[in-house]
């Protein structure tokens, strides 16, 4: 006979005060178990994220004047640095060069850094001088009588007159202006201030493209761009029509830029922050093309 004070089955309980086994539950051990288990386990996810969501968090970050301009481009961009507009007399000059990609169009972005506001010369400038970091041909030369097209001015005396391009540059009292304007009055200040003025093609105004619609070509192209203030050169890798390569210069940011001597023929050159001296275009100064001229840094 079962002692029914001291022997119970593994599958019964005592009740205390009475002399009898009740039925154990429906469910098994390990049934018993696991339904435990995904208890526990609800419990405790809903404890983390209850933690997660009242645990206090730092406060949101400013928008600065450098966030990144969406969406694209995802590898650029210009970095947010003074870009040629502060000199420092105790670092080296030098020109950086970036590369990147916007609308399938290849980029390079050339940025001077420690040097003082670029100039305008005429003539093929030695490129051997240690002095210039970086030098690009800036206004376009007549193809019948081989003069500047549009107005020159070269340390405030007019070289050539004209407005047959919309698209300005103007350096006077240290600052480089990019524009596009048919008429300013920037034109005349710096010829009063022994500044430096050239006009080309237009690009980009106020960050809208600028339609060149009687240029239909592909080439290299070359671009004097003012960004947040910041003066740099974009170049293209690949050929491209002005409009692709405007298109990709709004992408980037960039508030105005004229057009440079394009094609894979125009001369020029960069320095590095290794010191090295590269170039790019045909280096064949023609001396029939007595006013080739440079914007120059």
């Amino acid at each position: 006979m079962v002692n029914q004070l001291n022997d119970i089955r593994d599958d019964e309980f005592r009740v205390i005060g009475q002399h009898r086994t009740l039925p154990a539950s429906t469910l098994s051990a390990p049934e018993r178990k696991r339904k435990v288990g995904w208890v526990a386990l609800i419990l405790v996810a809903l404890l983390g994220g209850a933690i997660w969501f009242f645990w206090p968090k730092g406060p949101k970050p400013p928008e600065g004047v450098f966030d990144p301009i969406p969406p694209k481009p995802a590898a650029l961009v210009v970095k947010p640095k003074a870009l040629g507009s502060v000199v420092d007399s105790l670092q080296p000059a030098f020109a950086e060069k970036l590369d990147t990609t916007i609308n399938d169009v290849v980029l390079s972005l050339y940025i001077p850094h420690n040097t003082a506001v670029p100039v305008l010369t005429v003539g093929a400038p030695n490129k051997e001088t240690r002095e210039a970091v970086m030098a690009f041909q800036a206004a376009d030369i007549r193809a019948d009588n081989r003069e500047i097209l549009g107005s020159f001015v070269l340390k405030g005396k007019l070289i050539a007159r004209g407005t047959p391009k919309a698209g300005y540059c103007a350096i006077i009292d240290g600052k480089v202006s990019v524009g596009v304007a048919e008429s300013t009055s920037l034109f005349e200040e710096a010829m009063e201030k022994d500044g430096y003025f050239f006009r080309q093609f237009s690009l980009v105004k106020n960050g809208v493209i600028e339609e060149n619609a009687q240029i239909k070509n592909k080439t290299m192209r070359k671009a004097l761009c003012d960004r947040n203030g910041q003066i740099f050169v974009a170049v293209s890798e690949t050929d491209e029509s002005m409009h692709d390569f405007a298109s990709a210069l709004v992408d980037l940011g960039v508030d105005n830029a004229i057009y440079l001597v394009g094609s894979h023929s125009a001369f020029g050159w960069y320095r590095n922050e290794a010191g090295e001296q590269i170039y790019f275009g045909a280096d064949q100064h023609r001396q029939s093309y007595r006013n080739e001229n440079y914007i120059l840094w």
